[in-house]
C-alpha cells in the first residue's frame, strides 16, 4: 500500500520539521489542522489547512476541526470495495492513507498544581482519538501514528519501500493506538470519579469498572516457589510502587513488592522524619522524630527480632550517616525505599551488593485514584480507600480520668499506625514509636497479649490503640497488669459501658473516637 496523503494533527510536535519533510520528499501530499498546519507551513513544507479541505470553518473554539465526512469517510472507506470507492467519488472524497495525531496532554494538564476542573475538561480530545480509532479500525489500508517515537522506524520502511508500509507494521501501529486512546480514555474516567467525590455526588462506585494493568517485569515467582508470578502497573493510577526505581540489589520478590506498597502508605502518613519497617504486611516497628536517624533506631528498637528480612520505608532522602546507622544497627534488610539518597550514601549501601535499594521521586504523591480493590475469586470488592484522619477534635473522652495532651498526641500517633496493621490490630507506643504490636489474631485480647509481650518493660506508661471496639473488658484488665497509660479506640460494643466501667476501676483514661480501621 502506497502512502499518497497524510492527515497530521499534533499537539507533541517533538520531531515534526524532519518528519514532514521526508513525507515531502516522497511525495505525499500534507492536510493538517491550526497549530500543526502553521507549524508545518513554517518549516517551508507545503500543506492543506484542514478548513480548506473540507470547506468547513473550525468553530466551538476549536472543539470541532475535523469531525466532518470528508475527514473520516476518508479515512474509513475499505479499498477494495467498490461501493466504497463508488460513494467517494460521487461526494469528491480523496482518500487519507496516513492518520498522525497525538492527543491534548489530558494526563499533564490534571497533574499540574492547582489546576481548575474547566481546563481539565477542555484538556480531552474529541477529534484525535476519533481519527485514531478510525485510522486503526482500517490499519488494512491506513496506517496510524500516534507518538513521535514512531516516526524514525515508520520513514526508514517507507524509504526502502517506495513510500509503503507493510500490513504487518499497520497492524502493530494500530495495536499501539488503541493501547493509547484505552489508556487516555482511563485516565479521563479516573479524574471524574475522583471530581465527583471531592464534590460529593452520587456514583463515586460507577456500576462498571474497566482497569488495565501493563506488565512492567517477570518475577521468579509469586508468594511462594511453585507460584508463576509478575508485577503489573495499572495505567490509570500514579503515585504509587510502580513509579520507584532500583537503584542497586537483586530483582524485586512477589513479597517485596506486597510489604514496600503496605509500609509506602505508612510512612506517607507522617509529616516528620519517619521510617515504617515492615514484614509480611504488617509493622515491626514506626518511628517519627526530628531526625531521620532516630527515627530508625527507635522503630529499630520497637522489634528487632522481627525486623530482620524486613523492608524499610524512609520519608526522607537518606545521608551518608544513616545509612552507616542503617547497616551497623540492622541485621539483615530485604529492602530500603526512601524519596532520593546522597551519593555518599549509596556508597555505603553498596557494599551490601544483594540488598536492594529503591528511590521514589513523587514520594509525597498518593496517585488519583480513591479507590481500593479487592481481587476475589470471580469478582472483586471495590471501597474508597481508607484515608479517614482523626484529630484531637475528634475524639470523646468516656472515662471520668481525661488524658493529658501528651498522651492525646501520642494516642493519635497511635491510631496512624494501627490502621495499617492486619485485624485484629493493636498498638502501643510510647511518644512517637511504637514499642509492641499485635496482628491478625482472631480474638482481640490476644493481639492485646502478643503487644505487650513484645513491648515488655516498655508497656508501662505506653497508650494503647485498637482498630476496632474492645468487646469484653478482659483487654483492659491486661492493659491494667502491664501498666497502659492510655487507650484509644473507635468504641461501639454493646458492651462499652462494661469496658468503660473497668478503665474507670483502674484509673486509665480512655477515649473513643467513632471511627473503625479494619484492615483485611
Amino acid at each position: 500500500m502506497k502512502i499518497k496523503r497524510a492527515l497530521i494533527s499534533v499537539s507533541d510536535k517533538t520531531d515534526l520539521d524532519e518528519f514532514t519533510k521526508e513525507l515531502n520528499k516522497l511525495g505525499i501530499e500534507i492536510i493538517s489542522t491550526g497549530g500543526t498546519s502553521r507549524a508545518i507551513a513554517a518549516a517551508g513544507i507545503p500543506v492543506t489547512e484542514v478548513a480548506d479541505y473540507t470547506a468547513f470553518p473550525e468553530m466551538l473554539d476549536g472543539r470541532v476541526k475535523t469531525l466532518h465526512p470528508k475527514v473520516h469517510a476518508a479515512i474509513l472507506a475499505l479499498r477494495d470495495s467498490k461501493e466504497h470507492m463508488r460513494t467517494l467519488k460521487e461526494n469528491g472524497i480523496p482518500t487519507i492513507d496516513m492518520v498522525v495525531v497525538n492527543l491534548y496532554p489530558f494526563e499533564k494538564t490534571i497533574a499540574k498544581k492547582n489546576v481548575s476542573f474547566e481546563e481539565a475538561i477542555e484538556n480531552i480530545d474529541i477529534g484525535g482519538p476519533a481519527m485514531l480509532r478510525s485510522a486503526a479500525k482500517n490499519f488494512r489500508s491506513v496506517a496510524v501514528i500516534s507518538s513521535p517515537d514512531q516516526y524514525e522506524q515508520v520513514i526508514a520502511e517507507m524509504k526502502s519501500s517506495g513510500g509503503k508500509l507493510s500490513e504487518v507494521t499497520r497492524a502493530k501501529l494500530a495495536e499501539k493506538t488503541f493501547e493509547l486512546t484505552s489508556k487516555y480514555d482511563g485516565a479521563i474516567r479516573s479524574y471524574l470519579e475522583d471530581a465527583a467525590k471531592k464534590e460529593g455526588t452520587d456514583g463515586f462506585l460507577p456500576a462498571v469498572v474497566k482497569k488495565e494493568f501493563i506488565k512492567i517485569s517477570e518475577l521468579r515467582y509469586g508468594e511462594n516457589p511453585h507460584q508463576k508470578a509478575a508485577f503489573y502497573r495499572d495505567s490509570d493510577e500514579t503515585g504509587g510502587i510502580t513509579g520507584a526505581l532500583k537503584l542497586q540489589g537483586k530483582e524485586l520478590s512477589f513479597n517485596n513488592i506486597m510489604d514496600l506498597n503496605a509500609a509506602l502508605e505508612l510512612a506517607r502518613e507522617f509529616e516528620r522524619p519517619a521510617v515504617a519497617i515492615l514484614k509480611h504486611n504488617n509493622p515491626c516497628g514506626v518511628a517519627e522524630s526530628d531526625t531521620l536517624k532516630d527515627a530508625y533506631i527507635e522503630a529499630l528498637d520497637s522489634d528487632r527480632l522481627s525486623a530482620f528480612g524486613s523492608v524499610m520505608v524512609f520519608n526522607r532522602a537518606i545521608d551518608k550517616k544513616t545509612a552507616e546507622i542503617i547497616l551497623e544497627e540492622a541485621d539483615f534488610i530485604e529492602c530500603i525505599l526512601a524519596p532520593d539518597y546522597k551519593k555518599e550514601a549509596l556508597e555505603v549501601f553498596s557494599v551490601k551488593k544483594n540488598l536492594r535499594i529503591m528511590s521514589l521521586s513523587n514520594f509525597e504523591s498518593k496517585g488519583r485514584s480513591g479507590m481500593d480493590l479487592k481481587k476475589i475469586q470471580g469478582g472483586a470488592l471495590i471501597q474508597e480507600k481508607d484515608s479517614k484522619g482523626i484529630t484531637a477534635a475528634d475524639i470523646k473522652v468516656v472515662t471520668k480520668k481525661s488524658p493529658a495532651k501528651d498522651l492525646i498526641d501520642q494516642m493519635l500517633f497511635g491510631l496512624k499506625v494501627v490502621k495499617h496493621v492486619k485485624s485484629n490490630a493493636i498498638v502501643l507506643c510510647r511518644g512517637t514509636k511504637t514499642v509492641g504490636i499485635g496482628a491478625g489474631q482472631m480474638s482481640r485480647v490476644d493481639s492485646v497479649i502478643i503487644a505487650i509481650n513484645k513491648a515488655g518493660k516498655r508497656a508501662k506508661g505506653a497508650i494503647m490503640a485498637s482498630d476496632a471496639f474492645f468487646p469484653k473488658a478482659d483487654s483492659i484488665e491486661e492493659a491494667h497488669k502491664a501498666g497502659i497509660s492510655a487507650i484509644i479506640q473507635p468504641g461501639g460494643s454493646i458492651r462499652d459501658e462494661e469496658v468503660i466501667k473497668a478503665c474507670n476501676k483502674y484509673d486509665i483514661p480512655m477515649v473513643f473516637t467513632g471511627v473503625r480501621h479494619f484492615r483485611h
